[in-house]
């Protein structure tokens, strides 16, 4: 029986690419045993507002850069800091076409309990793709049993063999990290996901790609999302 895994980071509202990938697999694992990096996206995303794209950012207790995700936790002041950033996006998306619905969405996704970023980012995830039907299996990557020292692909191959997978997909732009061949000699299949572009009118702005998928919510039909979430290409 074939089965499909895909490995992510972890990261706060993302792209509607990333639900593309988890939505193409059988079971989606997630890394909470990887290094925070300021410079990534695992807790900021890109909005819109006033016509502009404009970084989110959850904010973070200071401590060690050198600390893994899972360890790292939201600001002591995140009780009033949540509630600017819902404002935020409440003024930036009032008038778009399906804020009643999403809002209540986006609202329940704050109002988790959990102050671990991790724990937070799995939590809006769940949240989002209960929202967006999408299925999958989601698998926390310190749960799998491998040696977690292991590096790179060979990290990858390894959960890969874990979870009785044979074929591994990963983001297009993967195509630079790994080559079919390592895979092959491992009895995997390597396959890339292609999304096709996706345009949608954002007010009566110039359009603006690949933002959180919380702007993809607000100005598209559920259905419309989902049957696009359908329709990849496999390279």
């Amino acid at each position: 029986m074939s089965k499909r895994v895909a490995i992510m980071q972890p990261y706060f509202a993302p792209y509607i690419g990333y639900f593309h990938l988890i939505n193409s697999v059988d079971e989606f694992v997630i890394y909470d045993n990887i290094q925070y990096t300021k410079k990534g996206w695992l807790n900021r995303n890109r909005i819109l507002v006033n016509g502009n794209d404009k970084i989110l950012t959850l904010p973070l207790k200071k401590d060690s850069d050198y600390l893994d995700v899972k360890d790292r936790v939201l600001a002591g002041s995140w009780e009033k800091d949540k509630i600017k950033i819902l404002n935020l996006i409440k003024s930036s998306y009032k008038k778009a076409p399906y804020y009643n619905k999403i809002f209540p969405v986006i609202s329940s996704i704050f109002e988790l309990p959990n102050t671990n970023l991790f724990e937070f980012i799995l939590g809006s995830l769940h949240l989002l793709n209960s929202y967006l039907k999408i299925n999958t299996k989601i698998t926390i990557s310190s749960d799998v049993n491998i040696d977690h020292t292991l590096k790179s692909k060979d990290k990858v191959i390894a959960i890969c063999k874990e979870l009785n997978a044979n074929t591994y997909i990963n983001a297009i732009g993967g195509q630079e990290l790994y080559n079919v061949q390592d895979f092959k000699n491992e009895g995997l299949n390597l396959k890339f996901i292609k999304s096709p572009p996706l345009n949608y009118k954002q007010y009566n702005n110039e359009f603006i790609p690949w933002l959180s998928i919380l702007d993809v919510l607000m100005f598209n039909k559920r259905q419309h999302i989902t049957d696009y979430l359908n329709k990849y290409t496999l390279v």
